[in-house]
């Protein structure tokens, strides 16, 4: 007997919003049968799926313990809370929202730190002549450890921040910090600089699978049908539909385009009566639609798609070899 697929999704803000947009693009709508306020919903006519909407540090945790199946979080937190996080995940796909970059700031008046090796310097020089190490305010303890040993930086130590870790050279709390920025603005306005080499990680939300959890009663069969879907749909992104008819229209001609416009014809070549569907990248269409006019087509109709769907899901192939 099956269960349940679990899926946890961000319960408030714009990584809700966000989330929900990317399943609904897929053709999954999340619904909350019992209430807004409720915090379990499923897949509007889609069964084997239950929706928990839980906060993004909390999918990271529950991902790792294999009490969900997949979820959407930051890959920060996943780098940061998960030890070995690749023993324990797959990170399947990144969703082009929440993005991020975990940096190291130091002080603006730090002319002369401009990257880790000056940083290194800078670091042993003050505890020579103070006799204690720099402070570095940051709430990611792990990945901060990992990078300055990777630097080879030891003259340091760590102070967590449970506020607003930007401010916490101003307060005299601490000399740098390693925070997450999008535009850097908020370091800016603190008097902060991102040193040259210093992103320790570009991040942004990601659909992520538990290596530890259940997927023995029909769970992954439910996944293999998620996935499907937004396979299909980023399949369907990737390109438009082209389709045009005339008889020079000919298996030469889409060799052609194929090599100078990187088409594909996924229902076939010409049709006797030089009928063709064509699928194009984006910024290739007007050029692919120039070569078809100067071949003798008269009219050519371009299309956005909404799914593509096929017999290769690279995003399943990928979760299979992960468990």
């Amino acid at each position: 007997m099956s269960t349940p697929l679990v899926i946890a999704v961000p319960a408030k803000g714009r990584l809700q919003d966000n989330a929900e947009a990317f399943f609904a693009r897929a053709g999954m709508t999340l619904v909350k049968p019992r209430g807004v306020r409720d915090y379990r919903g499923a897949i509007a006519n889609f069964d084997g799926v239950e929706i928990a909407y839980i906060s993004a540090s909390e999918i990271t945790a529950l991902l790792a313990q294999g009490i969900v199946h997949l979820g959407v979080t930051g890959e920060d937190l996943v780098r940061e809370m998960i030890p070995k996080p690749d023993d324990k995940v797959i990170l399947l796909q990144g969703l082009g929202f929440g993005y991020a970059n975990v940096v190291v700031a130091v002080p603006q008046a730090w002319i002369d730190v401009r990257n880790m090796a000056d940083l290194d310097d800078v670091a042993t020089a003050f505890r020579l002549r103070r006799g204690s190490k720099m402070r570095v305010a940051t709430k990611y303890v792990n990945l901060t450890r990992g990078y300055f040993a990777a630097h080879g930086i030891t003259d340091y130590r760590i102070v967590e921040s449970l506020g607003a870790t930007e401010g916490a050279p101003a307060a005299g709390s601490a000399e740098l910090v390693v925070d997450i920025t999008t535009t850097g603005a908020t370091l800016a306005a603190n008097g902060l600089k991102v040193i040259e080499d210093g992103t320790m990680l570009r991040s942004q939300a990601n659909l992520v699978a538990s290596r530890n959890a259940n997927w023995l009663n029909g769970e992954l069969d439910i996944a293999r049908r998620v996935l499907d879907r937004i396979a299909a749909q980023d399949r369907a992104r990737a390109v438009r539909e082209v389709r045009t008819r005339f008889k020079g229209c000919d298996d030469a001609m889409l060799a052609l385009a194929k090599e100078r416009f990187g088409v594909s014809s996924p229902l076939g070549g010409p049709t006797s009566s030089g009928m063709v569907t064509l699928h194009c990248p984006p910024d290739q269409v007007y050029a692919l639609a120039d070569f078809l006019r100067d071949k003798g087509a008269a009219a050519i109709s371009v299309a956005d798609i909404d799914y593509v769907f096929s017999l290769e899901n690279p995003l399943f192939e990928k979760l299979k070899a992960g468990l």
